[in-house]
């Protein structure tokens, strides 16, 4: 029927039936469903994936952090994920701060160390100055532009930064469309400019990582 689709499941059912439905359905064996009335004889496949456990928890204090199911090449490849990094960590010793990359230059490097002015200043000189490398750590002591080479993050804010906190509901706001011939209502401080995309809230949350002061 030419279709692509994802299905989530959470119970062992996954295991019990659809994972042996769905390999009668290709093998051509399945007779359930609408095999018969579309003509289906066999073919397709599918991709089964195990969901990895929630990146962040909540410590016994109310903040957010690392969980600790998560080994540092599970945080790498997450953190690659988060910011739109491939996951591709580099074989070579001398290359252990690429982690992943954005393009044949772009590179990023995720540790849980606290890294100092020091600790950055070899990790530039190791990156070069025709590479660029996004550095995400637990804290580091430079300031912003100290190294042209390098851009420094803290985690997980950097990953707290992409995602949603504190929603049970993500239904569609859909507003109701009007009646033929009728204008709809402008609402000029709600509706964002053509072309421009609203404002999100800021986030006032603090990281578990900031200096206090």
């Amino acid at each position: 029927m030419k279709r692509r689709w994802i299905m989530v499941e959470l119970e062992d059912t996954c295991d019990t039936h659809i994972v042996p439905r769905l390999r009668k359905v290709i093998d051509g064996e399945d007779k359930g469903g609408i095999t018969e009335a579309v003509g289906w004889k066999g073919g397709g496949g599918f991709r089964y994936y195990h969901l990895a456990p929630s990146l962040i928890e909540i410590d016994r204090w109310g903040n957010r952090i690392i969980s600790q199911k998560y080994n540092p090449a599970m945080l790498a490849e997450a953190m690659c994920k988060h910011l739109g990094f491939v996951y591709a960590p580099s074989q070579k010793p001398k290359d252990y701060w690429q982690h992943g990359h954005s393009s044949e230059s772009d590179f990023i490097y995720v540790t849980t160390a606290s890294l100092t002015a020091a600790a950055l200043r070899a990790i530039s000189e190791d990156v070069g100055p025709k590479r660029t490398l996004l550095v995400c750590c637990k804290a580091f002591d430079a300031k912003a532009g100290s190294f042209d080479n390098l851009t420094c993050k803290k985690i997980p804010q950097a990953v707290l930064a992409n995602c949603e906190w504190g929603r049970d509901d993500y239904s569609l706001n859909i507003a109701k469309l009007p009646e033929r011939g009728d204008e709809p209502d402008a609402e000029p401080d709600t509706m964002p400019a053509k072309g421009r995309k609203p404002k999100k809230p800021r986030d006032t949350t603090p990281s578990l990582f900031d200096k206090e002061g």
